[in-house]
């Protein structure tokens, strides 16, 4: 199987605290890799790692390579902005910026020298109908992106990310504080994106990980402890970890 990110032995601290653990794994282009795992398992860290949004932290250090496309993201030649153009991330938080809905979508775009207002046109729809949300504001784009409900906003903030047209989506905990109805909305929306992005999805939630996960891996204390195809993670771990955790045991 092709590989997206290839991670090696990948160790990170801050200051002298260690997140994550001699990490080795690989990640197949257009698919859905979920990570479970309990709070302070470094599922964020491992996200943020792999964008290099950790480098914005002073006392932070990564020891290990992280291949995107067969080259080390944090080699001299890699640029973080550029990466994080190519490596999207949505947070569990929505922000939407303080303007309306169009021009959220559109402030990415023209930081790259996108002026075109056609085009601009086409990227707003297109961003807004692959994240599930244009019929819902479509005669309403001049509206304040702050008046959309959390459901619609955490929306807003994906097709945010794709106006960038990035390779790779990070979500950490998207689903975080919505409705059953919301929650649907967005798993919709990233059953159809699989087939155009690489999507890594931290969750707490391990049925939306056995929903929506082609593979599924497990972290516990900054380790990797097991990964394979979701339904067999849910089903015959090799780790008895992971079937206490994927079982409620523990978590």
């Amino acid at each position: 199987m092709p590989v997206k990110f290839s991670i090696q032995r990948l160790s990170t601290y801050y200051g002298s605290v260690q997140a994550l653990r001699s990490l080795s794994m690989d990640v197949a282009p257009n698919r859905i890799l979920g990570i479970i795992g309990p709070a302070g398992s470094g599922k964020t860290s491992f996200l943020r790692t792999l964008n290099r949004l950790n480098d914005l932290l002073p006392d932070f250090r990564a020891e290990g390579r992280v291949l995107l496309d067969g080259v080390d993201i944090n080699g001299p030649d890699t640029d973080p902005v550029l990466l994080r153009r190519r490596v999207g991330m949505v947070f569990a938080m929505p922000v939407p910026l303080p303007m309306s809905i169009y021009e959220n979508l559109v402030y990415g775009p023209k930081l790259t020298g996108i002026r075109d207002y056609q085009r601009l046109g086409e990227i707003v729809e297109k961003s807004l109908r692959a994240a599930f949300l244009w019929d819902e504001v479509k005669d309403r784009l001049n509206l304040p992106a702050l008046r959309l409900s959390g459901g619609q906003q955490q929306r807003l903030c994906l097709a945010r990310t794709l106006a960038l047209s990035p390779e790779v989506i990070l979500l950490d905990e998207p689903s975080s504080g919505l409705d059953p109805i919301s929650t649907a909305r967005i798993e919709e929306a990233l059953a159809e994106l699989k087939s155009a992005y690489t999507i890594i999805l931290v969750t707490n939630n391990t049925k939306q990980a056995s929903r929506v996960a082609d593979e599924t891996a497990f972290f516990l204390m900054g380790e990797l402890i097991e990964i394979g195809p979701t339904e067999k993670i849910f089903t015959a771990p090799k780790d008895r970890r992971t079937e206490d955790y994927v079982t409620g045991r523990f978590g």
